[in-house]
């Protein structure tokens, strides 16, 4: 599958995968941060921003979407950073393709299965005519029962596009992600030990990795480091940008 995607900087491969019903566009602010150190790749996930459309959409096949492209751009061994489900993404990916890391960077999500949490929100969109609309104000206003937080709504608003006739349409595959969700709310399978180098990053005011998950973690990733940010929630890189860019720079940066 060849995926959309973006390049900014000069260095060392750092490829950035983003959580469920984002995009690339959500990373760009970090990726110009570290673009002086690295060649940073923002990626589209599958069924994700500009990216194709697939029926099947399981940690599996993201992964190997992963591998095909680190191969077809001849990166070798690249760095990889994953938020939420992005995050998942890449501790498949080492799982299956170890020998094409260097060093990961997990933020907030761990290898147990997890919640629904985004089942609402999933379903709002669904159930959005988007066709019948004219303004994206009306959307905006549809989803604020499932959506009441105002950083979230304009989260999800980010999925919208016009075609060329200026009719609004849902650039993820919503029919693909609701059909696929409980794979990806799935714990990672069972595999050897990851030997390279982790980061596992979360946020104080996050349940997604839990204390009581960090023996599996540190089972499954046994040279990982874990660290938490004061203050911060699910999205750590934009409630704290500083902190989380210090922070995962450190550990790339170290020899």
């Amino acid at each position: 599958m060849q995926l959309n995607y973006q390049v900014l900087g000069q260095g060392p491969p750092l490829l950035v995968l983003h959580g469920l019903l984002g995009s690339l566009d959500n990373w760009k602010p970090y990726a110009r941060a570290v673009a002086d150190r690295f060649q940073v790749f923002l990626l589209d996930m599958r069924n994700h921003g500009r990216s194709p459309h697939a029926d099947a959409c399981n940690y599996d096949v993201m992964a190997g979407d992963i591998s095909e492209f680190v191969n077809d751009h001849g990166l070798g061994r690249v760095h990889l950073l994953g938020h939420s489900m992005g995050g998942k993404v890449a501790m498949r990916f080492a799982q299956c393709h170890p020998s094409q890391l260097w060093k990961l960077v997990v933020a907030d999500m761990g290898i147990r299965e997890n919640p629904p949490r985004q089942a609402e929100l999933l379903s709002a969109m669904r159930a959005l005519d988007l066709r019948g609309l004219q303004q994206r104000t009306e959307a905006e206003a549809a989803l604020l029962p499932a959506a009441p937080d105002q950083r979230l709504r304009q989260f999800l608003m980010k999925n919208i596009g016009r075609d060329s006739h200026g009719r609004m349409y849902w650039k993820c595959n919503l029919e693909s992600l609701w059909a696929n969700y409980r794979h990806l709310l799935a714990a990672l399978p069972a595999a050897p030990p990851v030997v390279r180098p982790t980061l596992f990053v979360r946020g104080e005011r996050s349940d997604y990795v839990r204390d009581v998950d960090l023996p599996a973690l540190r089972q499954a990733f046994p040279l990982a480091t874990v660290e938490t940010i004061a203050g911060a929630g699910h999205w750590l890189h934009v409630e704290a940008p500083a902190e989380f860019l210090r922070r995962t720079l450190k550990f790339l940066g170290e020899d």
